[in-house]
């Protein structure tokens, strides 16, 4: 009984299955066995679940003839006429067992069995771990600080049967942690690793802020108000939209709490980050004017093919808006998942006549048209000549004053001088030497082509070997930003990952061939001597 008793306590105190540690303690009974008996022997222990006897038994397989390299005092098997010899109706493929007397456990045996048994349950024990936590990512869970090292801090959560990271980057900073402390963080990745379950927890992720309000505000909790974003600069300043699902709630006010009472409770788990409340809604041009604030908004121009907008405010709110060192445009940004260009009246209205005048002289060049009709075009949202040359002739009849014929002579126009930048960009392209992979490669127009060209960047991989400031460099300042140039050299490397992962493939399929060819080969020397 001796033996349950130890099982019993084992499995309560580390929380895990009774049946666990009793499989452990006889894999340890065997491991003795084999060092007292010899390793060669199959040997198999087992313990009675009602009454902790320990049995232990030698098993030998019966077979039709011993493996010639294992030679014929092979410990695990026998032959079918030794087998008959003690047991005269044994066949092939059974197993003769032999009982073995008590285990008297020696100090190195009794060692070697506790080792087998402490790593087992430790096993076990990471196994349940991980098992009760790789669920709970996305939560905030309680602990207890038990170390702190160069500012990265372990965390004691479950009352000891787990330790979580909170590694130095995902404290909030200024914010002083120390042995004991009891602290609230998120869970954002459950990692399995041979050391057992990695519990990586964070202060500073926006889904913390979100799971604290949804804490705080029962309304939030109870799904009738819903959490639409948020963005964070962790330890300064925060922003959070909000929908409510009964108009009858305002969900700005249901988050900010009878004087402020349930945002403030946010605040101060936060370390006194402020947080700006905002409505969210459909309307984007609405919600960006929401997200700037304090800043008033005076105009905003979209461009939803590059999910970038320029957002027009009055001279005396731009540094307002922009916010120190661009946090509140930042914060904007990253809430609504847009670029965002915040400019003056001023800048905009001087940015503005600069696109109409490089407008109307590239129309006035191409199309041979006088500035009413340029006036015309560029009112209906025409940017470039290649667009007049792909719209229809009906959509041009729309335009005032555009009948028929003036639509489709404006289009044939086009046309001609689309041709015509064709054959010019093929020709200087041959004259540099561009290739057909950059040539077609996606992303990049044929006044990019050119000044590539000219810049000794001729191919695919020219391009995916320069840097991105080298890219901008060459492109001119204000033509592509540093992210979009980012993308655009990544995306040329996508196809040197591609013959990687080919060429390891193709290693790894010579490996194995050569693997199998291995024994053939041995073989066949064998057989010439």
């Amino acid at each position: 009984m001796e033996m349950l008793q130890v099982a019993d306590v084992v499995a309560r105190e580390k929380g895990i299955e009774r049946e666990l540690v009793l499989e452990a303690m006889e894999e340890a009974i065997q491991k003795a066995g084999r060092s007292k008996y010899g390793h060669d022997h199959d040997i198999r222990a087992t313990i009675d679940r009602k009454n902790g006897a320990i049995e232990m038994k030698r098993y030998r397989e019966v077979v039709e003839a011993l493996n010639e390299e294992e030679g014929e005092d092979d410990v695990r098997q026998l032959t079918l006429e030794q087998a008959q010899r003690e047991k005269k109706d044994a066949k092939v493929g059974d197993f003769l067992i032999d009982e073995l007397p008590p285990l008297d456990f020696g100090r190195i045996a009794a060692q070697t069995a506790k080792q087998v048994i402490v790593q087992k349950v430790r096993e076990a024990e990471r196994a349940r771990q991980y098992l009760e936590f790789k669920d709970r990512t996305g939560e905030i869970i309680n602990g207890v600080i038990k170390r702190v090292e160069y500012g990265n801090v372990t965390i004691d959560i479950g009352g000891g049967r787990a330790e979580g990271y909170l590694r130095r980057e995902e404290c909030i900073p200024r914010e002083h942690l120390k042995n004991g402390d009891r602290v609230r963080a998120y869970i954002y990745e459950v990692r399995e690793e041979q050391r057992g379950p990695q519990i990586f927890m964070s202060r500073t992720h926006p889904d913390f802020m979100a799971k604290l309000f949804t804490q705080e505000v029962p309304e939030i909790y109870d799904g009738m108000i819903e959490i639409k974003a948020v963005a964070r600069d962790a330890g300064s300043r925060a922003k959070i939209a909000v929908q409510s699902r009964d108009n009858s709630i305002d969900p700005v006010g249901a988050c900010v709490g009878m004087r402020g009472s349930r945002v403030q409770a946010v605040v101060n788990e936060l370390q006194g980050e402020k947080i700006d409340i905002i409505p969210w809604t459909e309307d984007l041009g609405s919600f960006i004017i929401s997200a700037l604030q304090p800043a008033e908004v005076a105009k905003v121009v979209m461009d939803e093919d590059k999910k970038r907008m320029d957002v027009v405010v009055p001279e005396e709110q731009l540094s307002l808006a922009i916010g120190r060192r661009g946090q509140n445009v930042r914060l904007a940004s990253m809430l609504v998942g847009w670029d965002i260009d915040i400019m003056t009246e001023e800048e905009e209205a001087t940015r503005r006549a600069e696109e109409f005048k490089s407008r109307s002289e590239a129309f006035i060049v191409a199309l041979d048209i006088d500035e009413m009709i340029v006036q015309l075009l560029i009112a209906e949202g025409f940017t470039t000549v290649r667009e007049i040359a792909e719209t229809p002739v009906e959509e041009m009849m729309e335009i005032e004053g555009f009948d028929e014929d003036i639509g489709q002579e404006l289009i044939n126009r086009a046309v001609a001088w689309v041709d015509l930048q064709a054959k010019e960009l093929e020709a200087k392209r041959a004259e540099l030497g561009i290739k057909d992979d950059l040539m077609e490669f996606e992303g990049l127009t044929p006044e990019t082509l050119i000044k590539l060209g000219e810049n000794e960047v001729k191919s695919r991989d020219d391009l995916a070997d320069l840097a991105t400031d080298e890219l901008i460099e060459i492109l001119g300042e204000g033509v592509m930003k540093p992210r979009d140039a980012e993308a655009l050299i990544m995306k040329a490397r996508e196809h040197w990952f591609a013959e990687e992962d080919a060429a390891t493939a193709e290693a790894a399929e010579n490996d194995n061939g050569a693997e199998d060819a291995a024994p053939a080969a041995e073989e066949a020397v064998a057989s010439n001597a």
